[in-house]
């Protein structure tokens, strides 16, 4: 096996060309339209606009959009993430009412949440989070749902709400390695993520988490992460490439060639992950639907390792 090589460091005010296979179309067509007619109508935030999704042309065009609950102003302020920080809105407790009615009338088969981080609650929003789950339940039954979390500052009782509420799929993001966690997630914790991830898969959740790359890591240390993800028995995992938002973030220091992300998800297949994503478009949610599948990832790796011995 080719060895990935060692993302070395760029000085900051380097600028590094995009490569052409991150090049990503447009969004136009009917279906765009309907669900940015439906975001606005319905007064909804979606991560898709808020993260600068580079998917977001795509996955609107198909008439699924992630929603973000919780307001669109986070406490939080990551090195790499384009959601505004500062003093949030009040809760707005109708919320979960109008995300179960936009799913509704999308007659999507599987949804994604996601919420900024709450901290100054209490309940870190684990409320809302339990209502809006199963309010889209109850007026979806058929539909499956993944719910992207924030880690609730590893509070058992706020990670039990989501367990409760029992969405088919929980992913909570690492976002990168160890070593990297100070500087990109800065009021997060690495072990307390991962300790997020252990709660969640006792609790009997399919779990989920993705890592961003090209912001210093090496070789060593994506395996090292993917590792530690296995022996808190993660199920899905996502590898994409880091874009910068805007030039208050983070720099990207290398893009990754889509044969790397190819040999990554190679690796990580081999140490027991049920799906692994990888490649420099992939985001949390891209392709979800077929993560909430148990097996799938893995019959179809099987099947490419065995064609191609």
């Amino acid at each position: 096996m080719q060895e990935l090589p060692v993302i070395s460091t760029v000085h900051q005010d380097a600028v590094i060309k995009k490569p052409n296979w991150l090049r990503v179309k447009l969004p136009i067509g009917e279906s765009y339209k309907h669900v940015r007619g439906l975001v606005d109508n319905h007064k909804l935030h979606t991560i898709c606009e808020s993260g600068n999704c580079p998917n977001m042309g795509e996955c609107w065009g198909e008439g699924t959009a992630t929603f973000m609950i919780l307001g669109n102003v986070c406490t939080r302020s990551c090195a790499f993430c384009a959601v505004a920080t500062g003093r949030p809105d009040p809760v707005d407790w109708d919320e979960p009412q109008r995300v179960a009615e936009a799913i509704n009338l999308m007659r999507v088969k599987h949804a994604v949440v996601t919420s900024v981080d709450r901290d100054e609650l209490k309940d870190g929003g684990s409320i809302i989070w339990y209502n809006t789950i199963k309010a889209i339940k109850a007026l979806n039954p058929t539909t499956t749902l993944e719910t992207l979390i924030p880690d609730f500052r590893g509070i058992q009782e706020q990670v039990q709400r989501i367990i409760d509420a029992a969405p088919e799929v929980v992913s909570h993001n690492m976002e990168t390695v160890e070593q990297n966690t100070r500087k990109v997630r800065i009021q997060a914790k690495y072990r307390r993520s991962l300790d997020v991830l252990r709660m969640l898969k006792e609790g009997g959740m399919r779990t989920k988490t993705g890592i961003m790359l090209g912001i210093g890591e090496s070789k060593e240390e994506i395996i090292e992460t993917m590792e530690h993800l296995r022996s808190v028995n993660v199920d899905v995992l996502t590898l994409g490439q880091y874009l910068q938002p805007t030039k208050k973030h983070l720099p990207v220091l290398r893009y990754v060639h889509p044969d790397e992300f190819a040999e990554l998800r190679e690796i990580g297949y081999r140490l027991g992950f049920d799906y692994v994503e990888s490649g420099p478009l992939v985001r949390s949610s891209y392709h979800s639907e077929k993560h909430v599948i148990e097996g799938y990832g893995r019959r179809r790796w099987l099947e490419e390792v065995i064609s191609n011995s």
